[in-house]
């Protein structure tokens, strides 16, 4: 039996957290958490797995980024919200209820406001809440440690693109290792 802080695929959906035009220039790691969130996406799609976006006001803050919207599948699930929380949505909220999966892996930004506020949503509604660290990020150092501080003592799981792939598929035998393997290597 896995231990309840891996994750299973049987279980888990990635939901995606306002990685928005408007803040292209504001954070620094922008471009390298898009990448991680790219190689996410692929991986979750690979392996048949869920896949949510949200977007934070996208009348002032813009679309998603393009290089997120042209690595998801025809008919990705986009939310608008106004709420920093994304389980402030309803219909976000609702599909993750329709779903019915237990472990919602986060990455998104700010890492200190939409996505911790999220993540503490999660956790209260009885969800287990995997965070990508390394497809988070903030426009200063201070706050995306702080949120990744207060998530984890709030019993968040931390993890990083790869780690969450290879528990998902395992095994080295699993029908899509070699395809999920090249997203990461």
């Amino acid at each position: 039996m896995p231990h309840p802080n891996t994750l299973d695929s049987r279980n888990a959906v990635l939901a995606v957290i306002d990685i928005q035009e408007a803040f292209r220039d504001a954070i620094p790691e922008f471009t390298s958490v898009v990448m991680r969130t790219v190689t996410a996406i692929d991986g979750f799609q690979t392996l048949g797995l869920p896949v949510l976006i949200t977007e934070q006001y996208p009348r002032g803050l813009g679309r998603t980024a393009e290089e997120i919207l042209l690595s998801v599948d025809d008919g990705a699930e986009i939310f608008e919200k106004s709420t920093f929380s994304a389980f402030g949505s309803e219909q976000f909220a609702g599909r993750l209820a329709e779903l019915g999966r237990s472990q919602i892996v986060l990455c998104g930004i700010e890492t200190h406001v939409c996505v911790n506020q999220t993540a503490h949503d999660l956790i209260a509604a009885g969800y287990s809440v995997h965070l990508l660290t390394d497809a988070v990020g903030s426009r200063s150092e201070q706050d995306k440690l702080a949120g990744l501080e207060k998530m984890r003592l709030s019993g968040v799981v931390t993890s990083t693109v790869e780690m969450a792939l290879f528990e998902l598929m395992r095994d080295s035998k699993h029908e899509k290792f070699k395809e999920v393997q090249s997203l990461v290597k």
